[in-house]
């Protein structure tokens, strides 16, 4: 898990919204671990369209989740909204480590740190990240 507190809303370099659907719901009235995974992935796109808007489209298609490790810290109810904050820990040659955070309010609900790698689409192996991917995901680095 990352060294930077993912619970303290000021790491973040990127945030967006999403609201609380009822079809978001476990037969307990708790927000499924499921919808919560999806407002992370909001997250994801939105850093992608923040940072990385004006990039060749070829050069966005070439990304897999390698690792996705969340922590779910408190229980959230419907109705609700929800900030999701995204930033960059870690940019390696051909992957780099997002951690992720969904809060209600002041209350962290959770976190997750997100392994994502570049790779050749006709191969399948990884490469080296492309120049402007990697000056987008600095944009959004952790402030050390």
């Amino acid at each position: 898990m990352s060294e930077v507190d993912l619970t303290d809303r000021s790491v973040y370099a990127t945030w967006t919204q999403d609201i609380v659907r009822y079809r978001d719901l476990d037969p307990n009235g708790h927000v499924n671990n499921g919808a919560i995974n999806q407002y992370f992935e909001d997250g994801r796109i939105h850093l992608r369209d923040e940072r990385m808007v004006g990039l060749d489209e070829n050069l966005l298609r070439g990304f897999a989740i390698k690792k996705f490790t969340a922590t779910y810290h408190a229980a959230l109810s419907y109705p609700a909204t929800v900030d999701i904050g995204t930033v960059v820990l870690r940019i390696g040659n051909s992957s780099f480590v997002l951690g992720q955070g969904v809060f209600n309010n002041d209350l962290c609900i959770a976190t997750a740190d997100v392994i994502s790698v570049f790779f050749d689409s006709e191969t399948g192996k990884s490469k080296a990240l492309p120049d402007p991917v990697r000056n987008a995901l600095v944009s959004a680095e952790v402030k050390k």
